[in-house]
């Protein structure tokens, strides 16, 4: 497990490419694009960056430790993978590139980690913490506000994409049910 990075406010002034592709990473459509490119310098400032090498595993699905962080895609594949119900290995949910967002919702809850996010490539990362997050919130709290709204309306979105995914499932299994029951009749 590589370990969290430390909070606090980074220099994100230093001309360090990283912290810039960072903040345009960060308005991006598979980021948080609600953020103008200013504002996504400023929540740079309080995100570090970290190099993760090829097959590690850096968040665990049902890790109850974890101190929450979020981390920005800046280069390389991230495989996120969950066990299902009775299954013991984990499925493929998606795999993401450069400009994604992984880990966010453990960046605003308590609760163990909901997938696993292994690099497939070596990987750099812009990793905003907690208390990253708290120190923004503090120092900058309506920029602090809307990136947990933006942080939010993610969250939203994949909570109707899931809706949208369990009524086909249910509609599938009605079909299924049905099908059997008439095959069952012959």
């Amino acid at each position: 497990m590589v370990e969290p990075p430390s909070d606090g406010p980074s220099d994100a002034t230093t001309g360090d490419d990283a912290f810039e592709r960072a903040a345009e990473w960060l308005t991006a459509p598979t980021a948080l694009m609600s953020l103008s490119i200013e504002e996504a310098r400023v929540v740079v400032g309080y995100m570090s960056p970290r190099f993760i090498p090829a097959d590690t595993t850096f968040i665990k699905e049902g890790d109850a430790h974890d101190e929450g962080f979020m981390a920005l895609i800046l280069d390389g594949e991230v495989i996120v993978e969950s066990i299902t119900v009775s299954r013991t290995e984990p499925v493929t949910i998606r795999v993401l590139g450069p400009g994604s967002v992984v880990g966010e919702v453990g960046l605003v809850d308590m609760e163990p980690r909901s997938a696993s996010c292994t690099t497939s490539t070596d990987s750099m990362f812009a990793i905003l913490s907690r208390e990253g997050l708290a120190a923004l919130i503090a120092n900058e709290p309506s920029l602090g506000a809307k990136l947990l709204l933006a942080i939010a309306a993610r969250l939203a979105e994949r909570l109707r994409d899931n809706a949208r995914k369990l009524r086909l499932y249910a509609k599938l299994a009605k079909a299924m049910h049905q099908e059997l029951e008439r095959y069952a009749r012959s």
